[in-house]
């Protein structure tokens, strides 16, 4: 009988999995920038659409609220999607490119899920909220609901500085993968 240390003749030993593969440290940093300037302009495209969304819901003039939600589905069609994007592949490509991985820390799994929820909001509530707007002034009406144009960049603004402070702070410690990973790779 063999014992778990010895090997059959002829048969090679199947290699044990290591850690998954790094970036090195310019991919990283360039990774990392990207990041950071993709979130941030998330992050200031999202205070831009509030300040559009306040002074639509707030003001009595029917030209400046016209313009507001006009200049928000400008935003929301043609920066707002891409940026979006570019936050979450650079964020997938960092967690899966650095010791922090997807699923390792709670922080990181935390950011990805609000992240690819944001994103998501924005594709089937913000748009959709800001093109009825958009119908209705353009069509001579009052904005239909202040909701549509606030409701979307509070909530995100919320998610998006939650998501900052937790990207500083890291808080929360390892997931259980992360423990077992750490343990398997000791």
């Amino acid at each position: 009988m063999d014992t778990p240390t010895e090997q059959k003749p002829g048969k090679p030993r199947k290699p044990r999995p290591g850690p998954p593969p790094r970036l090195g440290r310019p991919a990283r940093r360039a990774a990392l920038a990207l990041h950071v300037i993709a979130s941030a302009g998330w992050l200031g495209l999202t205070l831009g659409l509030l300040a559009l969304g306040i002074t639509a819901a707030t003001t009595g003039s029917a030209g400046t609220v016209e313009a507001s939600v006009r200049a928000m589905k400008l935003f929301a069609d043609w920066l707002l999607l891409p940026v979006a994007f570019l936050t979450l592949l650079s964020g997938l490509l960092l967690s899966l490119g650095t010791k922090w991985g997807l699923a390792r820390y709670r922080w990181v799994y935390t950011k990805f899920w609000l992240t690819l929820a944001t994103t998501t909001a924005t594709v089937f509530a913000l748009r959709p909220g800001v093109n009825s707007a958009v119908t209705a002034v353009a069509a001579g009406g009052p904005l239909p609901d202040a909701g549509d144009v606030l409701f979307g960049p509070v909530v995100s603004l919320s998610a998006y500085v939650f998501m900052t402070v937790i990207s500083v702070l890291k808080p929360w410690g390892k997931t259980r993968r992360g423990r077992r990973m750490a343990k398997a790779f000791a």
